[in-house]
C-alpha cells in the first residue's frame, strides 16, 4: 500500500477544517457598509473580503475566488463560492463555452467533464446573477433573469451588477480566474 496519498490527506483536512471554521465564523457577521467599522476592528481585514464582487453576492452565498467572465468582448467581475463543487469547476478554468438560451431566463452550456457534488444540497432556487451547476445534464447555467427552484441545481458563484444585463445577448463565454 502507498502511503503517499495518506499522508496528503493528513495535511489537507485539517487546513480545509480550518477554512471551514473560519468561513462560518465570517458568515455569521454582518457585512461591514463602511471603512471604519472595519478599520476599528482587532482583526486585520482580508482583501478577499473586502472586493466588490463579494459585496454583490447574496446572503449565505460565500465567496472563496475571484474570477472573470468574458461575454462578447465584455469583462464582468464575479465569484465563486467556497463549495466543493465550485472548487471542482475553478479547476476546469480557463474555460470558453458556447451558450445556448434555457427559458428566456439562464444562459447554458455543456462542461468538459461531471463536477463533484458532494455535499451539495438536493437544489436550489437560483438569483438574477448567479452561476450555477445542473447537475444532471452536466451544464453550466447563468442566470440574467429570476427562475424557480430546481432539484440538481448547485449554486456557483455571482456576477458582479452588470453581468446579468450582458449575458442575456451573449453567445459565448469565457470564464477564468481574475487577474
Amino acid at each position: 500500500m502507498n502511503p503517499a496519498p495518506l499522508r496528503a490527506l493528513a495535511r489537507v483536512v485539517p487546513a480545509a477544517a480550518l477554512l471551514l471554521v473560519v468561513t462560518a465564523c465570517t458568515d455569521d457577521s454582518p457585512p461591514s457598509s463602511s471603512s471604519a467599522s472595519s478599520a476599528s476592528s482587532a482583526e486585520p481585514a482580508s482583501p478577499q473580503a473586502s472586493t466588490a464582487p463579494a459585496a454583490t453576492t447574496p446572503t449565505g452565498r460565500t465567496t472563496a475566488m475571484n474570477i472573470r467572465l468574458t461575454l462578447d468582448g465584455h469583462h464582468i467581475a464575479a465569484t465563486l463560492n467556497d463549495s466543493p463543487t465550485a472548487r471542482d469547476f475553478a479547476a476546469q478554468l480557463p474555460l470558453t463555452l458556447s451558450l445556448r438560451d434555457h427559458n428566456q431566463a439562464e444562459k447554458v452550456a455543456d462542461l468538459p467533464r461531471k463536477l463533484s457534488t458532494s455535499g451539495a444540497p438536493e437544489g436550489a432556487d437560483p438569483e438574477v446573477g448567479d452561476l450555477a451547476y445542473y447537475a444532471p445534464w452536466n451544464q453550466l447555467a447563468t442566470y440574467y433573469r429570476d427562475a424557480p427552484y430546481a432539484a440538481g441545481l448547485v449554486i456557483l458563484g455571482h456576477m458582479a451588477d452588470g453581468g446579468a444585463e450582458q449575458l442575456a445577448s451573449a453567445d459565448e463565454i469565457t470564464i477564468e480566474a481574475a487577474p
